[in-house]
């Protein structure tokens, strides 16, 4: 399996190359050269399977140079109950993934019994695991650099804690993320994890994660990898929860579903994309974004206008609190053919500042083919949801997830199973669930006390150079 970049202007590469990389050296993101196959055999073999195993199966059609074996013993190291038994409480509480139904028809993909309550634990935890591997094998070491708005930096960072030869520099918004997110990661005091807190918004510090990795003799002296949802085995874990939740909620493999996903940085539902290209019988990928609602002004129209700083809002689902969409590339560069020198213009637009309408290209017209349709969902909107799924079924969602919820039955249809993805537990954002239950959130023992600890970071500017130079002082 060799990758590629989007842009069309760096060599194929291995997958193990392209692990530590991140982004491609012309700035492109990499996608397989070829999508590999599943074949309806193979999914009648793989239902009922665990979700290490079925991990497996998926990620060996992306992974070659690693040994089977090796692979496998990474995956069942990752994906064992003592990782994900501890963040919530009930019957599958021990189980990887566990499908919800929450009415006929209607179901909730746990993706959050991880060490920080997160869906991006599923996938980073796999991600730390293979960094170590490879580096030990090439008795090198790495320094990661990451931008989160929310639950990517911790996810990361307790991922990475106390891996031989990784640092981890990982950059957030200065008082935006939740309280508990903040102490998360704030609060780690593992000497090779650093946060910088960077006075300006998410699309700041991703900005200056691709600055610092366009800078190639920075990046090859001090060997900075990513472990944002550009890095690609980000992605490829996270395709796994697809064919977990189809399988938990079919009976056959004649049967189609609709998957519901919160997005904002395009990483999860790009995963969905994947699956789906790969053969798993998807029929809808709904898009559901908050209050910035880039990416459904494009679903609707075809013109993607990322708005910048100053029209970015600071909302009650804050890890969706962005502009610019950095995975959106992949889907793009799928929808226009695969045509490197389209996405080259196309993003050259996007990196000086401004937009591009694919509705005056001619290629708006086949997005129907991939399966998108995309909602938005407001403060009003995830507060009524919210009660409205505690009051009906007696579970209680974050705010993600409630935008996910509302979007997904806005789109849905009857007799075709809907299931939305879980973004994190509620106790991660327990100022609106108090607001919209008048109680508390379940909080997994474990956190007790986290707001209270004492907290670790750097106030940075929005300055690539700063960060730059902040790395160097401490990469070693």
């Amino acid at each position: 399996m060799r990758y590629i970049s989007t842009r069309g202007n760096s060599p194929p590469q291995r997958f193990r190359e392209i692990l530590l990389a991140g982004l491609a050296p012309d700035g492109g993101l990499y996608l397989p050269e070829k999508y590999p196959h599943v074949s309806a055999d193979e999914l009648s073999q793989w239902r009922g399977l665990s979700y290490p195993a079925l991990a497996f199966r998926v990620l060996e059609k992306f992974i070659d140079d690693i040994p089977a074996a090796d692979l496998k013993q990474l995956i069942d190291r990752t994906y064992t109950a003592a990782v994900y038994c501890n963040a919530r409480s009930g019957e599958n509480a021990a189980e990887i993934a566990p499908l919800r139904t929450l009415a006929p028809g209607l179901h909730l993909l746990e993706l959050s019994n991880g060490p920080t309550l997160a869906f991006k634990d599923m996938a980073m935890q796999l991600l730390g695991n293979l960094f170590e591997y490879v580096l030990s094998q090439e008795k090198s070491d790495l320094n990661i650099l990451g931008a989160t708005s929310g639950d990517t930096g911790s996810s990361a960072e307790y991922a990475m804690r106390g891996k031989q030869g990784i640092r981890v520099f990982m950059l957030s918004p200065l008082g935006k993320m939740s309280r508990f997110q903040t102490a998360q990661m704030f609060s780690l005091a593992d000497p090779n994890i650093f946060n910088l807190a960077v006075q300006g918004v998410f699309d700041d510090c991703q900005d200056i994660v691709k600055a610092v990795s366009n800078d190639h003799a920075f990046k090859k002296k001090y060997r900075i990898g990513t472990v944002n949802s550009i890095n690609w085995a980000r992605i490829v874990a996270q395709v796994v929860y697809y064919f977990k939740g189809y399988f938990a909620a079919t009976h056959s493999n004649d049967e189609r579903v609709d998957f519901s996903v919160p997005s904002g940085n395009f990483g999860n539902i790009c995963a969905g994309h994947i699956a789906r290209m790969i053969g798993l019988p998807i029929r809808k990928l709904i898009l559901a974004t908050n209050e910035n609602d880039v990416l459904d002004e494009f679903f609707k129209c075809g013109i993607y206008r990322p708005r910048g700083t100053a029209q970015t809002f600071q909302t009650s689902s804050p890890s969706m609190d962005i502009s610019k969409a950095s995975n959106f590339e992949r889907f793009v560069f799928d929808l226009v053919g695969r045509e490197s020198a389209t996405i080259r213009e196309l993003w050259g637009r996007i990196d000086s500042g401004g937009a591009f309408d694919l509705s005056r290209m001619g290629h708006f017209a086949h997005i129907a083919d991939y399966g998108f349709v995309s909602g938005t969902s407001c403060h009003a909107d995830r507060l009524a949801t919210i009660r409205s799924v505690w009051d009906r079924f007696g579970v209680m969602v974050d705010t993600h997830t409630a935008d996910g919820i509302k979007v997904g039955l806005e789109n849905s249809t009857s007799g075709i199973p809907l299931i939305c993805l879980e973004t994190a537990l509620p106790i991660k954002f327990e100022d609106t669930i108090r607001e919209a239950l008048q109680r508390e959130p379940e909080r997994p023992g474990a956190m007790d006390g986290l707001e209270d600890l004492p907290q670790r970071f750097a106030v940075m500017p929005v300055d690539a150079q700063a960060v730059k130079d902040y790395i160097a002082a401490r990469a070693g």
